[in-house]
């Protein structure tokens, strides 16, 4: 795991951070201060003090904020797909891969796995709380063409073919895939936000409640 390449969009960055030490540390320092202070208030001047460097160093890795953004998010959804198909890709079963990929999809983050310079924990926090603000752009139909979400969108199709997989006769397995995707965030966010405007709380996850939803939705009984 330590030595896992996660592949992204090249587009994304100038200069690809894994290739050097600075780069890393750019990718490392900017997760956590983004969780610290939140995407609006974070610039690559203050990341630059963080990191003792010139924050022209910064540019030349990335564009700008916004394209960091972008590759956070797509560092963590290729990510969570590689612990998808790998946590079930032994599993036979229709309803139990998709048990187990919506458990993958929709757990929190919990320990940190400890893969090169990237803290998986607070990355999982900051693509919850983030997440929205790489797609609510005006750009985002370039940016969609231009490849930017292929791993989020990649991750939903393998989702909806599991679903399909469980029952074929289900007229709307993206839709319902890629509510799961985004629902989970959202139910996280409400769970520490707005704990009122949800059910998921300190005994109930989102898992329980995605898993529920889903396999009442295909009429199946959860265990088989």
């Amino acid at each position: 795991m330590k030595s896992l390449k996660i592949g992204v969009n090249e587009k994304l960055y100038i200069k690809d951070p894994e290739s050097s030490t600075l780069g890393k540390n750019i990718v490392e320092q900017s997760i956590l201060m983004i969780d610290e202070m939140g995407f609006d208030n974070f610039t690559f001047k203050k990341l630059g003090v963080k990191i003792n460097s010139n924050e022209s160093s910064i540019y030349r890795y990335f564009e700008n904020k916004h394209k960091l953004l972008l590759y956070l998010a797509t560092w963590y959804w290729g990510w969570v797909e590689y612990r998808m198909v790998f946590a079930t890709n032994g599993i036979s079963d229709p309803v139990k891969k998709l048990e187990k990929a919506v458990e993958i999809l929709t757990q929190n983050v919990e320990e940190d796995s400890s893969i090169s310079h990237v803290n998986e924990v607070v990355l999982n926090r900051l693509v919850i709380n983030e997440y929205s603000k790489s797609y609510l752009v005006k750009e985002v139909n370039q940016e969609n063409k231009d490849g930017y979400f292929v791993v989020y969108k990649r991750l939903v199709n393998r989702l909806s073919e599991m679903i399909a997989a469980v029952d074929s006769e289900y007229p709307y397995p993206i839709s319902l895939a890629s509510n799961v995707m985004e629902g989970a965030l959202h139910q996280y966010f409400l769970k520490e936000n707005f704990p009122t405007l949800t059910n998921c709380n300190d005994s109930i996850t989102p898992t329980e409640f995605f898993t529920n939803l889903i396999f009442r939705t295909l009429n199946q009984n959860i265990h088989g």
